[in-house]
């Protein structure tokens, strides 16, 4: 389903509609969402960019999407626990006031777990790791209600690890509890305007990296930002297999 809607996205590369639009980004990273702020920016977004770790990266970052987008705020690593998350979304409501759209990187690791675990220590793991999205896209879809906004949450999962038996069980959970959590927030906020996707790591064996590369993950970020990707919620996109 993924490349199918690619495919659409990059026959209709423009969305004029996307101008002014408040366009947060978490996750990025020197490997990861340099091409989704890019494209954003290139649409004249306004963008709020949180980067995973503090590095030169965040400057580079910031110095190629700030010609082209019309504002850019520039966020460090925040701590992967409630308080943290709340603080965090106190100080991006206090610099745009709204958002139209929240883009979460998550990067999966399942390189801790002992591949003799079991399940009740891989979903504690995947929880913890999924708390980010899961918290942050309560308190983004609260702030578009209040503000009478339509929206899109989305958010992207990678899995990066090294060990195909530990990957594969790690994806598994992984990606039913991202699917269970997404099409649970789509059904809760569907009265409102507000749309939830994700796309999830492969858990097809044997393990291997992800097909899709980042600029994919832009087109469908922009065609489910835009007016073309409004009537879909609560989907679950995955990698294709090469």
């Amino acid at each position: 389903m993924l490349m199918s809607v690619i495919e659409g996205a990059y026959e209709a590369p423009a969305y004029p509609e996307l101008a002014g639009k408040r366009v947060l980004i978490t996750g990025v990273s020197s490997s990861s969402g340099v091409d989704v702020a890019r494209a954003f920016a290139e649409h004249k977004a306004r963008l709020i960019l949180q980067f995973a770790e503090e590095s030169e990266a965040m400057q580079c970052v910031a110095e190629v999407v700030a010609p082209h987008a019309l504002d850019v705020e520039v966020y460090g690593p925040i701590d992967n626990d409630s308080e943290g998350i709340v603080q965090f979304s106190r100080a991006v409501a206090q610099s745009f006031g709204r958002l139209d759209a929240v883009i979460n990187l998550v990067p999966l690791d399942a390189d801790r777990l002992d591949p003799a675990a079991g399940a009740s220590t891989v979903e504690r793991m995947v929880a913890q790791q999924l708390l980010l999205p899961c918290l942050l896209s309560k308190i983004a879809a609260n702030r578009m209600s209040l503000c009478y906004a339509d929206g899109l949450i989305l958010n992207v999962a990678t899995l990066a690890a090294h060990r195909p038996g530990a990957a594969h069980a790690f994806a598994t959970v992984a990606r039913s509890a991202l699917a269970a959590m997404t099409r649970s927030q789509a059904q809760e906020w569907a009265a409102r305007g507000i749309r939830f996707n994700a796309i999830a790591p492969s858990v097809q064996l044997p393990f291997q990296a992800s097909p899709w590369g980042e600029p994919d993950i832009a087109a469908l970020a922009l065609y489910l930002a835009s007016g073309q990707g409004k009537e879909l919620s609560g989907h679950v996109f995955e990698a294709e297999a090469a």
